[in-house]
Formats: C-alpha cells, sequence, structure tokens
C-alpha cells in the first residue's frame, strides 16, 4: 500500500509538473557582473508568481527554471543544454554577458526553441530581418543606442566635439564603441581616443589617464556599470571636466542620486521610479511580498521581461510546444504600462521592437534632485 501511494505521489507531482507553463533561464546570478543581471531574474520570478497567484497564465502557473552561469561561456552552454534536453524547455532565456551568447544559440538552433534575451544586451540578430530563433525586450540595443547618444550630445554641445569612447572588452560592448566610433565622424565629432578595459578591471586608472589626456569634453561609454561609472570616477579624481554620457543601467537612477555630478548623464528607454506611475506601484507591492533585496529602482527590466513572458504565453495554446511558443512570439504586443515611451511589438520579421524610446537623465546640483535632460525620442527600427 505504501508503495503504491508512493507511485501515485510521483504520479501526480509529474502531472502537476505538466500542468505549468515552463521556461529556462540561464543568468548572471554570481560573479562580478551579478548585480547587472540577478535583479531582473528575481523580478520576473516575481511578477510571474504574482501572475500565478491572480489565476495564472491561462488557467495555469508559470514554472522558471533558473541556472547561474557566473557570465561563463562554457557555464551557459552546459545550463542551455540542461533545459533544452532534460528540462524540455519551450522558451530559452539569456540574462548575462555577451560572451555567453553563441553557445545558447547554437543550442537554440539545435532544438529550434527561441531564445530570448532578456535583460542582455540586444543582439544585432534581433533586429529586422530577424533571426528566427532569437528575440530580446532589453532597454538597451546595439546601433541603436549610439545613435540615440551622439544625437543627443550633438544636440547639447555648444562647442565643437572632442569625443572619446569608453567600453569593456566584450564582444557586443566592443562592436557598440567601434560602431559609435564612425557614427560620431558622420555627425562632424572629432575621435580623440578611445580605451577598452578588461572585465572587470581592478584598477581604472589607467584607462582614465589615457582618456584624460586626450582632453576629450564628450565620452560616451556603453559596457556594464561597473565600466562605464568607474572609468568617469577615475576621470573625475584626475580632474578632468567635461561631459560623460553612458547607458542607464538598472542602478542608474540610485547611482545619479550618489554620484550627483550634473554633468553625468544616462541615457536609456525605461521610465525612473520618480515617475510614481501606478506600474511603480504595482512594482513596490511585488518586490515587498517578494521579499527581495535590490533597490525597487533596479526592478524594471525584470517586470518588463515578465510582462512579455506573460502575453506571449497567453498567446500559446496549450499544450506548450516550441513551434507554438515561436508562433506567439511572432505576433506579439506588449502594452509596457509607462514603463516604456510605447508598446513593445514584435513580428515575425522584428524580434527587438518597431520603436525604440528613449530619454536622458542628469543631476540637477541646483534642485538636488533628478531631472530629464530629454524627453522620450523615437526611433523607428527598419531594415
Amino acid at each position: 500500500m505504501r508503495k503504491l501511494l508512493c507511485i501515485l505521489a510521483l504520479l501526480a507531482g509529474a502531472a502537476h509538473a505538466q500542468d505549468a507553463y515552463v521556461i529556462g533561464v540561464s543568468a548572471a546570478m554570481t560573479g562580478p557582473v551579478a548585480p547587472n543581471y540577478a535583479p531582473v531574474v528575481e523580478a520576473m520570478k516575481a511578477y510571474l508568481e504574482h501572475v500565478d497567484g491572480r489565476g495564472g497564465i491561462n488557467g495555469r502557473k508559470v514554472r522558471m527554471v533558473v541556472l547561474d552561469d557566473q557570465a561563463q561561456p562554457s557555464r551557459a552552454a552546459t545550463n542551455a543544454k540542461q533545459l533544452l534536453d532534460q528540462e524540455k524547455v519551450p522558451m530559452l532565456l539569456n540574462v548575462s554577458l555577451s560572451s555567453t551568447y553563441a553557445p545558447m544559440i547554437a543550442e537554440s538552433k539545435r532544438t529550434g526553441v527561441p531564445l530570448y534575451f532578456a535583460g542582455a544586451v540586444c543582439p544585432k540578430e534581433t533586429y529586422p530581418p530577424a533571426d528566427p530563433l532569437q528575440f530580446c525586450s532589453t532597454a538597451f540595443g546595439a546601433n541603436l543606442d549610439s545613435q540615440a547618444a551622439l544625437a543627443f550630445v550633438k544636440a547639447q554641445a555648444k562647442d565643437p566635439v572632442r569625443i572619446a569612447f569608453q567600453a569593456m572588452a566584450i564582444p557586443i560592448a566592443r562592436a557598440e564603441i567601434d560602431y559609435a566610433e564612425g557614427l560620431s565622424k558622420t555627425l562632424g565629432m572629432t575621435v580623440v581616443e578611445k580605451q577598452i578595459s578588461p572585465p572587470p578591471a581592478p584598477d581604472y586608472t589607467p584607462f582614465a589617464t589615457k582618456l584624460v589626456e586626450a582632453k576629450p569634453n564628450w565620452v560616451w561609454s556603453w559596457s556594464p556599470w561597473v565600466a562605464q561609472v568607474r572609468t568617469f570616477e577615475s576621470m573625475r579624481r584626475l580632474g578632468w571636466n567635461g561631459k560623460y554620457l553612458t547607458w542607464a543601467h538598472l542602478n542608474a537612477e540610485e547611482e545619479l542620486a550618489r554620484i550627483k555630478d550634473g554633468d553625468f548623464y544616462v541615457v536609456g528607454t525605461n521610465a525612473f521610479l520618480e515617475d510614481n506611475l501606478p506600474v511603480h506601484a504595482e512594482i513596490r507591492a511585488v518586490a515587498a511580498r517578494a521579499k527581495l533585496d535590490y533597490p525597487v529602482s533596479y526592478l524594471t527590466e525584470g517586470f518588463v521581461a515578465g510582462l512579455v513572458v506573460e502575453q506571449a504565453l497567453r498567446n500559446t495554446p496549450w499544450p506548450p510546444t516550441p513551434q507554438k511558443v515561436l508562433a506567439a512570439m511572432n505576433n506579439l504586443k506588449v502594452d509596457m504600462k509607462g514603463l516604456r515611451g510605447g508598446p513593445l511589438e514584435w513580428t515575425k520579421d522584428n524580434h527587438f521592437r518597431t520603436k525604440q524610446y528613449y530619454r536622458v537623465w542628469r543631476w540637477d546640483r541646483a534642485g538636488n534632485r533628478i531631472v530629464r535632460a530629454q524627453d522620450w525620442q523615437a526611433i523607428e527600427v527598419k531594415r
């Protein structure tokens, strides 16, 4: 009798697992760059648990299987194989450095399972004409970010622009800063220096010194936050007084208030918590219920990913298969509830979004607060 009960319990457990939507995540949950990625995963998980508490998706719960890759390609490869071959997930997510992309893309192609970059920088293969299996909702995206950043610099600059560039030595960041260097020349800017630091560097002073010696009046930096901000702070310690523009990562709102430098600008596509939108109240409530340790301002990207996963799975007929999930993702429109300048839309040929909206913020010394240096500006995402 006891043996029979054990068998029945196992069968019931298996049935319960099969009755849930299961998604697989490989993420940099620990290691030097974890502060940029772990909050995304935790916020997404908290949001999907919030959805489960409201009745789930099409009456079923969502189960996230999260494996830590520590931003190491070999671990990402192992994680992807486990998620695809053992967990049989119909949707694979990457939330890690671009150095982990290649092995996960290879596994996605091997199995035909869509690969969704959520919190990880959007590869150009998600732009139109998109790779059939790669999708991305992350705020930042290659090339478009530099287009928005340099357009802002050109509009703000009162003197001829002497621009320098900074990036971390990881594939996508390096490619982006090379692209920005070429683009700046077409905009009439003079490029004076470019520094690439290792991931991460123990000391950014040598790189900052080279930048300062070139005497730029603007710097554009596009990398994980640690490289962006430590290069800037090192330049300030060396006496440089120019303007520094960088990407608004998860911690940008909090960091602007810490640094309190009126010439330190961040450009991004997620609304700051200072807007106090109804969705921000929801984020605060979800974070409190889940007892998340991260500042609420770190959680927007994960909340966006949760909204996207929720809508994609709602549009996926039961039982989910990679083919059904892929069909849903190829025709998706998600209301961002004000977290961005407009909805996120994916089509069969565009797995990034049809429009990308940018804002720029800085610290206002006089008002002792964060202010917008530029409100939403849209860039059409075309072939």
